[in-house]
C-alpha cells in the first residue's frame, strides 16, 4: 500500500514538475516575467497630481489630490489664467521625492526631421515606470541626480508606450514635460513619439490602465476618459506629438513602417498630420484600404505594425518602407525582445524590453536597456550606463 501511494505521489509531483518546467521555458522564451510583492504605496494618492484642465479658453484649473481612504479625499484646487506660467510639482510616493516644473501656457507641434549630428538616446515602452525611467536617464548621463539635463544638444527619443500597465502614469508624463523644458535650455531635444497605448488613453480605451486612475478620476469628479481628453492640458500636449520622426538619418516610430506605404505619395509630415487628425477617433477598418486607413490601422499602421517580427518579410520589403522616408534604419518599440537588437542587416533596431515596475518585483529580474546612436555607431545601453556596440 505504501509503495502504491509513493508511486502515485511520485507521478503527481513529477507531472507538476514537468508542467512547471514547460511553463518557465515558455515564460522565458516570450521574455516574460512573474510580478509579485506589490508595494501598497502604489495607491497612495496624497499629493497626487497635478491634474490640469481648461475651465474655458482663458482659465486653467490645477488640481492636487489630498487625503487618504480613512479620512477621505479632497482637492487642493487653484485657478490660473491660461496665459500664466504656472508653478507646479509632481510627487512620487515610493521614495517620497518630487520634482518642480512650470506649466507653460502654450506648446507647438514639434518638427519631424532633424539633422545636426548630435547623439541620440532612444528608449521605449516604459509603461508608467517613473523610477525606472528616471534612474535609467541618470545612469545614461542624460540627467544628473537632481534631474538636471546633462545631455547637451543631444536627442532623447521616447519611442511610445510610456503610459498604462503601472501606477505612475502621471509622474511619467509630467517628467517628460519637464525634460522637454530642461533640454531646450541647453539646445537639446526630447522627442515623445506616440505609441498605441497613448492612443488608447486619448481614445478612451482603458483596458491596460491601472485601477488607480479610476479612483483619481472619481475624486476629480470626472470619468476616466476625461484625464487625457482635449480639455485636459496634458492630453492636449500629448496630442501635439508625432508618430514618425527622422533624426540624423534614422527613423523612429513605435510600431514600424509597412512596405505598402511606399506605394503612396506621402511625406513624414503628412503621416503625422493624418495620425494627429485621428488621435481622438477610435479605429475601425473600412472596406477599402486608403492611405489614411493604412497609416492609422491597428495592424499595419505606424503605431501598431509588428511585421518586422511577425511577418515573413524579405530584406527588400523591409528596406522599401525605410527608403520611402530616406532613412538609414528604423528604430521601433511595441514588440518586446529580450534585449535591444539589430535586425535585417542593421536596418531595424528593436528596443522594446521588459522594464522593471515601480511598485512590483519581477521574476526573473529585469533591467532597462536603450539604444545610443553616436558617431555613426549604434550601442546597446544597459541600465548601469554601460554600452555595447551592435
Amino acid at each position: 500500500m505504501k509503495k502504491r501511494v509513493y508511486r502515485y505521489l511520485k507521478h503527481i509531483f513529477g507531472t507538476i514538475g514537468v508542467l512547471l518546467g514547460i511553463g518557465i521555458i515558455v515564460l522565458l522564451s516570450l521574455n516574460g516575467s512573474v510580478e509579485y510583492g506589490e508595494n501598497p504605496q502604489n495607491i497612495n494618492l496624497e499629493k497626487e497630481g497635478p491634474y490640469v484642465f481648461y475651465e474655458n479658453d482663458s482659465t486653467l484649473n490645477v488640481n492636487y489630490i489630498r487625503g487618504n481612504k480613512t479620512d477621505g479625499f479632497y482637492l487642493d484646487k487653484q485657478e490660473y489664467q491660461a496665459d500664466d506660467s504656472i508653478p507646479a510639482y509632481c510627487y512620487f510616493p515610493l521614495d517620497s521625492t518630487s520634482f518642480d516644473f512650470s506649466i507653460k501656457p502654450s506648446f507647438e507641434i514639434p518638427a519631424a526631421s532633424y539633422d545636426d549630428g548630435q547623439p541620440v538616446l532612444a528608449i521605449s515602452d516604459i509603461e508608467s515606470a517613473y523610477s525606472t525611467f528616471r534612474d535609467f536617464l541618470i545612469q545614461s548621463k542624460v540627467i544628473d541626480s537632481k534631474l538636471n539635463w546633462t545631455f547637451g544638444k543631444g536627442h532623447l527619443v521616447l519611442v511610445g508606450d510610456f503610459v498604462d500597465r503601472g501606477f505612475s502614469t502621471t509622474q511619467v508624463l509630467w517628467f517628460i514635460y519637464k525634460l522637454e523644458q530642461e533640454a531646450a535650455k541647453h539646445g537639446g531635444t526630447v522627442h515623445f513619439i506616440i505609441g498605441n497605448h497613448e492612443l488608447y488613453n486619448m481614445q478612451g480605451k482603458f483596458k491596460s490602465a491601472s485601477y488607480k486612475y479610476y479612483g483619481v478620476a472619481s475624486i476629480l469628479g470626472k470619468q476616466h476618459h476625461d484625464l487625457y481628453n482635449q480639455n485636459s492640458f496634458i492630453g492636449k500636449w500629448m496630442a501635439s506629438k508625432n508618430t514618425l520622426e527622422l533624426i540624423n538619418g534614422n527613423l523612429f516610430t513605435h510600431g514600424g513602417i509597412h512596405p505598402d506605404i511606399a506605394n503612396y505619395d506621402v511625406s513624414i509630415a503628412e503621416v503625422n498630420a493624418i495620425n494627429r487628425a485621428n488621435y481622438y477617433k477610435s479605429y475601425f477598418p473600412k472596406p477599402e484600404e486608403t492611405l489614411e486607413q493604412l497609416i492609422i490601422s491597428n495592424k499595419k499602421g505606424i503605431c501598431w505594425y509588428r511585421g518586422y517580427f511577425k511577418d515573413d518579410l524579405s530584406q527588400a520589403e523591409v528596406e522599401k518602407g525605410i527608403d520611402k522616408f530616406n532613412g538609414k534604419a528604423v528604430v521601433v518599440g511595441h514588440t518586446m525582445k529580450g534585449r535591444v537588437k539589430k535586425l535585417y542587416d542593421g536596418k531595424v533596431f528593436a528596443i522594446d524590453v521588459k522594464h522593471p515596475k515601480d511598485y512590483n518585483k519581477n521574476w526573473p529580474n529585469k533591467s532597462s536597456e536603450g539604444l545610443l546612436i553616436a558617431g555613426g555607431k549604434y550601442y546597446r545601453v544597459l541600465a548601469n550606463g554601460n554600452k555595447i556596440e551592435l
